[in-house]
């Protein structure tokens, strides 16, 4: 997409992403096709209609996490990982509305950050969630000027903060990747080839395979709450469509861990189609409440100065 610049790629991502967040919600843990049998194309209109507890354009903990991450990288002005998980600590001590068995389990294990998620996967604990990679567009966004390396190694120490299991880290490195490729106007579709280059041998066949031009959400070996088939179906929804709202949709679609599998398309997209072709009817009641951060919620005015300011202190 030409005509669009960083700085509106880099608010459609983090915009994006919590739309996708609170879009998905409602939707979560429910069939396929639930969303549009709900809202046709043919009558667009309502669709942040809240449910399950959530209120209409509620986002969920999938942003209220990336805004954690990206209050530390703002206010330390470095990746500092024992302030994150500091962070992620406070926030879980919160009155929350939800909070993944993984992440609550390292964050309450009362281990320090540089031990607590390598406990639980050597305990034998799942440890491959996609919780890592829901929060992972504030970082991608801030880091992708620094290049791939610097990018890719930052995804891996910020999920290794809850996600002991390596293939984890890995999936929310292609994600970051993506990201910058996008935020420099490339195609993140056609970069895959060389960015899956860059993943460690040892997780490079998985991603390979979930990334592939053939591949499709139903030939999935796990749920989409594994980081790979949540990745690899956020890349789908994007290569299948040619809309901000049509990736969004066709990730909704998919069901079961709709929230999150459409904040990661919805940061892909965003990047790719830049915050002017979010709907606004999905913007105007977008709010992220912040537990462990006072009594703060941000809106799109607020995300979109922290997407400014991820842009230019990054």
């Amino acid at each position: 997409m030409t005509g669009i610049n960083r700085m509106d790629r880099a608010a459609g991502a983090v915009v994006g992403s919590a739309v996708g967040d609170a879009l998905g919600a409602p939707f979560e843990f429910g069939p396929s096709g639930a969303f549009s049998a709900r809202f046709p194309r043919s009558a667009p209109g309502g669709e942040m209609c809240g449910g399950r507890g959530w209120d209409p354009g509620e986002a969920t903990d999938d942003t209220q996490m990336a805004l954690h991450v990206a209050d530390s990288l703002l206010e330390r002005g470095r990746l500092d990982p024992a302030d994150i998980f500091a962070r992620f600590q406070r926030w879980a001590a919160a009155d929350l509305k939800d909070i993944g068995i993984q992440t609550e389990g390292v964050l309450h294990s009362g281990l320090p950050w540089d031990r607590a998620a390598t406990a639980w996967f050597e305990a034998g604990h799942r440890s491959a969630g996609n919780g890592s990679l829901m929060r992972a567009t504030t970082a991608a966004v801030h880091f992708a000027a620094r290049g791939r390396a610097a990018t890719m190694d930052a995804a891996r120490r910020i999920s290794a903060l809850t996600h002991g299991d390596p293939a984890a880290g890995e999936g929310t490195a292609v994600f970051h990747d993506l990201v910058r490729v996008a935020l420099d106007g490339g195609d993140p579709v056609a970069a895959l080839p060389e960015t899956l280059g860059h993943v460690h041998p040892d997780h490079r066949d998985r991603y390979a395979a979930v990334l592939a031009p053939d591949w499709h959400p139903r030939l999935a070996t796990e749920p989409n709450g594994a980081v790979w088939p949540c990745l690899g179906s956020a890349v789908w929804a994007l290569r299948t469509t040619t809309t901000f709202e049509d990736a969004l949709r066709a990730a909704v679609d998919l069901g079961m861990d709709t929230d999150t599998v459409a904040a990661v398309t919805g940061g892909l997209a965003g990047a790719v189609y830049g915050l002017g072709a979010v709907p606004a009817r999905w913007t105007e009641p977008l709010h992220v409440p912040l537990p462990g951060a006072g009594d703060r919620v941000l809106r799109l005015p607020e995300l979109t100065e922290v997407a400014r300011r991820l842009v230019e202190s990054g």
